[in-house]
């Protein structure tokens, strides 16, 4: 009795066969697979190796020829392009040995580099984290369940990759996979596809979840769809798997991956999506602090101030923040200022504002103020409680006295506080992030002081970081 050996040949490259398959190849009596094929194989098989095409959609067919020539008492190699066992003959060879006559007969399988391995390789490393394989092809699977499996996958934010994407008679399969993709992840996800990969005609692409065309894509071509962390960085698609990362204390881990996990969920409830990322970054704080949805509408940002004021943190030309109330500075994250040289300070304990309060008659807020404008004049200033406060910075910065590095202006009220939030807008030259309306407090204030200093973070909300 003869036995059959399935063989992954690879995509096609005479490099990406494994040595396995070419010594089973050279012990083959008879070679059964699909005519295009053969041309990879050639150099591998005997002269007197006789080779069996059966035709393309003749799966069936070539497994039953198989199996007769091995009754016959030879050693039949049955090839599929990349691995037998991925969409190839590999399943169906061991469903038919259940139920055939000789079952003496030996079969083995042999694995091949499978297509979406070397789109992979060749993209980058987009499947360095769970990943899923789906072919749209309802030959032989409704469409009703490969579109559930797409939904799954999807929401299980798996790197996918899809096996024939298109035909001449399936066009509109590839356009329904984006839709429900772009449902679940960001228009920024990559999207890396590879036509004939491995062969004299390969084409490679990266781009986009949203901007990727369809059209642009053939029955040849494997794609390849990033998770939520996946990025792309100097023409490569990758998908970290989390062990280069920033050194922190586990604690600080744990904390920070719940925060992220956290706001990527109050991502989903947005109404836009399509907000600049330094803006998002502040109203996802902003809503993570509060639970409250409505900082969709009422927090304002200036284009650009949070990047802005960050990178003044980080090129050391911002080094202190002045609030108006001690629970400000309590709330603003020590390990980021102390990793930033960035000093919080509030001068409402100052035994010169008791003095100053008491020969002016202002409050102690205002006198905090006049202190902390003398001292630094261009600091980040913060407000979170009182608009008196914040109204004193306003006249300091009118008379020349102050020209802060960005104001933050969160006071929360029924008096003057409309009102203070309007006083700053005027000032154009300066970052501002504005809770508009009677809303803010101690806790807004600090948690959009946050916002700032751990703004590097906030790549992981695009595809980029693994956290």
């Amino acid at each position: 009795m003869g036995k059959i050996i399935i063989a992954g040949i690879g995509p096609g490259n005479e490099g990406d066969m494994t040595f396995a398959v070419r010594e089973a190849l050279q012990s083959a009596d008879v070679v059964v697979g699909y005519q295009y094929y053969f041309q990879f194989i050639k150099p591998y098989v005997r002269e007197d190796c006789e080779c069996v095409d059966t035709g393309m959609k003749k799966e069936r067919q070539r497994a039953e020829q198989a199996f007769e020539l091995a009754e016959q008492g030879k050693t039949v190699v049955v090839i599929s392009s990349g691995d037998a066992g991925i969409y190839g003959m590999t399943p169906l060879i061991y469903e038919m040995q259940r139920h055939h006559t000789a079952t003496a007969i030996e079969v083995s399988s042999l694995p091949g580099i499978s297509a979406f391995q070397k789109a992979a390789s060749l993209l980058g490393a987009p499947i360095g984290h769970d990943l899923c394989i789906i072919s749209l092809s309802d030959l032989m699977t409704p469409w009703e369940v490969i579109e559930r499996r797409i939904k799954a996958a999807a929401t299980g934010d798996f790197v996918t990759a899809v096996y024939n994407p298109k035909s001449h008679g399936r066009y509109w399969q590839l356009y329904r996979l984006q839709e429900l993709f772009l449902q679940e992840r960001s228009a920024e996800t990559p999207v890396g596809y590879v036509r004939q990969a491995g062969r004299d005609d390969e084409e490679i692409k990266i781009t986009t979840l949203g901007d990727f065309d369809p059209e642009d894509v053939d029955m040849f071509t494997v794609v390849l769809i990033g998770n939520s962390q996946s990025y792309i960085a100097d023409g490569h698609f990758i998908t970290p798997r989390g062990y280069y990362r920033k050194e922190t204390n586990e604690g600080e881990k744990i904390g920070q991956n719940i925060m992220i996990e956290s706001f990527r969920t109050i991502a989903k409830e947005l109404k836009r999506q399509d907000y600049p990322l330094d803006h998002k970054w502040a109203l996802l704080h902003a809503i993570h602090t509060t639970a409250d949805f409505d900082m969709e509408i009422i927090l304002y940002t200036d284009s650009g101030a949070v990047e802005a004021l960050y990178n003044k943190v980080r090129m050391g030309a911002l080094k202190t923040i002045v609030t108006d109330v001690t629970m400000v500075t309590s709330g603003i994250r020590k390990g980021a200022l102390q990793r930033l040289g960035v000093e919080a300070k509030c001068y409402l304990s100052d035994p010169r504002v008791a003095q100053m309060v008491e020969e002016k008659g202002i409050t102690r807020t205002q006198a905090g103020i006049r202190l902390a404008v003398e001292e630094h004049p261009d600091a980040l200033f913060a407000f979170g409680n009182a608009p008196t406060a914040l109204m004193e910075l306003c006249e300091l910065i009118r008379k020349g006295k102050a020209h802060p590095a960005g104001i933050i202006a969160a006071p929360v009220g029924f008096v003057h506080v409309r009102e203070s939030k309007h006083m700053v807008k005027p000032f154009r030259e300066i970052p501002k992030i504005i809770v508009e309306g009677r809303k803010g407090g101690s806790n807004l204030a600090a948690t959009l002081c946050n916002a700032i200093l751990c703004f590097d973070d906030a790549a992981q909300l695009k595809p980029g970081r693994d956290v």
